[in-house]
């Protein structure tokens, strides 16, 4: 008894658009935070000074 492979498992995701809206996401998320942490770094070099 063999059973049927799931068909739906193989079929690749839908194309949901051109593929830029999820980097445009990261780089509207990355970039303040990276900001702010290069922020909090120098005025935490202060303290030491």
């Amino acid at each position: 008894m063999n059973p049927q492979p799931n068909s739906s498992a193989n079929t690749p995701a839908a194309d949901t658009g051109s593929g830029g809206s999820p980097v445009l996401a990261w780089l509207f998320v990355g970039l303040p935070l990276a900001w702010g942490v290069s922020q909090t770094f120098i005025k935490a070099l202060a303290l030491f000074k």
